[in-house]
């Protein structure tokens, strides 16, 4: 299924993933305005979507972003409000890279009447969607999951102090998923070949923080992945023995979720 602003796969089991960074289209007034800088999205989470294209064979469904989140930041709050107190944010429409540089050749043209109609057109209807699927999760399976998916780059100066672990969970320190599932997730991770952290310098942005009600059994987890683990950080091809072996890890900690939510909820 195709909508306007996300592409959308049903599946069969309790488990939805958002992927609101891999998109890379940009619409033609708005590249226009842009940096050649900016028109190379370099803060895109690359190949997120291509990474994960395995859980549909777990039966989850998908949500992928088409549109760049220069356009609109779909993991921000529609108020704009700051995510992580006393940390730089790229705000719901960003006017710079996360290296500060200019997005806008006029600088920061974006006025609040753009904003909101960029909220309105892009922003509102990918999270009508998950907010649809989730209510019908819920009500076939009696439960609803939800799983983030994001990537950065392993360094990030402006964002965090040295290099990023690989497997970064986030569960809005305990709030967005049972603690059950969490403890379950961080189990998991620190038993991979990969390095990890839960709830470190991500703790899940407003996908995680809005849609994860664990008293109403809905359950929200952000995982932020370091993109040395799956792809060539110079070039931004994606490495396909790189990627194989960490989807071996996905496939593990997706499962994981799924267990420890059907014994929570048997």
């Amino acid at each position: 299924m195709t909508g306007a602003v996300f592409e959308f796969h049903q599946g069969s089991s309790p488990l939805l993933i958002s992927v609101p960074h891999d998109g890379r289209e940009l619409p033609d007034d708005i590249a226009a305005r842009m940096t050649p800088v900016a028109l190379t999205l370099p803060d895109t989470d690359w190949h997120v979507a291509e990474l994960y294209a395995f859980a549909r064979e777990q039966g989850a469904s998908m949500i992928t972003a088409r549109y760049s989140r220069y356009v609109v930041d779909l993991n921000r709050p529609p108020d704009d409000a700051a995510l992580y107190a006393g940390k730089p944010a790229s705000g719901i429409c960003p006017s710079k890279t996360f290296g500060g540089e200019a997005l806008y050749t006029d600088g920061d043209p974006i006025n609040a009447a753009e904003q909101d109609a960029r909220i309105n057109r892009y922003w509102r209807p990918y999270h009508a969607e998950i907010a649809a699927v989730l209510s019908q999760t819920r009500r076939k399976h009696g439960y609803a999951l939800l799983w983030d998916a994001h990537s950065i780059a392993s360094r990030v100066p402006q964002l965090f102090d040295g290099e990023l672990p690989v497997l970064n969970i986030g569960t809005n320190r305990g709030a967005s998923c049972a603690p059950a599932i969490e403890s379950e997730l961080v189990r998991y991770a620190s038993q991979s070949q990969y390095s990890s952290v839960c709830n470190g310098r991500f703790t899940g942005g407003y996908i995680t923080r809005y849609f994860g009600k664990p008293k109403q059994k809905m359950h929200a987890v952000q995982l932020e992945l370091s993109q040395r683990s799956y792809m060539n950080e110079t070039t931004l091809r994606y490495n396909r023995e790189r990627s194989a072996r960490l989807q071996r890890g996905l496939r593990g900690l997706l499962d994981t979720y799924i267990r420890a939510a059907e014994t929570l909820h048997a």
